[in-house]
Order: C-alpha cells, then sequence, then structure tokens
C-alpha cells in the first residue's frame, strides 16, 4: 500500500505536473518525459537552460530502456554493475530521449537506489526526469523547507522525506569512453 504522499506525489507526476522528492544527495524536481509541457515547466521553474539537458531516473533498467539506444554487452554488464546506485551514466539516446537530452546523442540515466525516489518510479511505472531542486546556480535544496523557500507555490507537489547521505549529486561517467562527466 502506498503511502499517502507517495500516492499524491506519483498522481501529480503522472498528471503532467512538477514534483520534488529526496534523492541519493538532495531535492530532486521530476516529471513525466512523456510529458513535454511537464518538462518545459520544470525548466521555467529552474531557469535551466534546456540545453543542458536532464537526467532521468528509474527504479529499474527497463523503465529507461526506451531512452537509451544499444549498449554491448560489456558495456550493458559494467553499468547495471553500479545500479540501482549513485551513478549516472550517458548512453546513446534514442530519439524519446529528445525532450530531456539538450540535443545532444546521448541521455543521461540513472537507475536509483534511494528507496524514496525508486518508490516514486516504482509508482508512475516509469522513468522520470530528475535534476536538483534549485534554481540554476543555487545550492540545491536537501530539506523541503528549503524546497519550499526557493520555489513557492511553483512546484505540483512535494514528496517528504530523508535525501541519501551522499554529500555530493551523483558521478555522471560516458558509458562509451569511461569518461567522468561530473565528479561526486
Amino acid at each position: 500500500m502506498l503511502s499517502r504522499d507517495l500516492a499524491n506525489a506519483a498522481a501529480t507526476i503522472r498528471d503532467g505536473g512538477v514534483a520534488a522528492y529526496p534523492t541519493e544527495a538532495v531535492y530532486g524536481l521530476g516529471c513525466a518525459p512523456t510529458r513535454p509541457a511537464a518538462v518545459e515547466k520544470l525548466l521555467r521553474i529552474k531557469r535551466r537552460d534546456p540545453g543542458k539537458g536532464l537526467i532521468l531516473i528509474a527504479h529499474e533498467y527497463a523503465a529507461l530502456a526506451p531512452y537509451c539506444g544499444e549498449l554491448d554487452e560489456p558495456t550493458r554488464r559494467r553499468i547495471r554493475a553500479d545500479w540501482p546506485g549513485a551513478h549516472t551514466w550517458l548512453l546513446p539516446a534514442t530519439p524519446a530521449a529528445h525532450v530531456v537530452n539538450g540535443g545532444r546523442d546521448t541521455v543521461a540515466v540513472r537507475v536509483t537506489a534511494h528507496p524514496l525516489a525508486a518508490a516514486l518510479c516504482r509508482a508512475c511505472d516509469a522513468a522520470l526526469v530528475s535534476t536538483s531542486a534549485n534554481i540554476s546556480g543555487a545550492r540545491a535544496a536537501r530539506t523541503v523547507a528549503e524546497v519550499v523557500a526557493a520555489f513557492g507555490d511553483e512546484l505540483d507537489g512535494i514528496l517528504p522525506g530523508a535525501v541519501g547521505g551522499r554529500a555530493h549529486p551523483t558521478e555522471i561517467r560516458d558509458a562509451r569512453d569511461g569518461r567522468t562527466i561530473r565528479a561526486a
């Protein structure tokens, strides 16, 4: 049985809204990648350049697969060894990823290890757009109070809960060459 907070956050996202929720290090802002108007709203609220792209998170790889191109078996094994976990990978993008990948040929994806973020993805039965809960360039929110202070009533919902114990956002690595794009 879903908690009321989790059910409300999932309904908000399924209905095309933007919600905040705890992740491995900070609160995230998320929406359904299949709802372009929601992605545009998230970018507007955050004041983020769409060309920077966004991360997709999910509770399992199958939810990310529609956005990811083919991988050779060694790459697939290397990535899956890190998941669920605090590793974000740049993978080849399919056309479905165009709304989140900033015009690149890759898409940033993660199978999250955070229990509430994973539960939210599971409740939505889908991958979610995930970006830190902050105005671009500002410090990311780590509490509900900080989310409210940053965004007021611009969000459609908040899933309260504790962020994970990580001090920094997840590492991002390029699966094509193993290069670190963002260090943890």
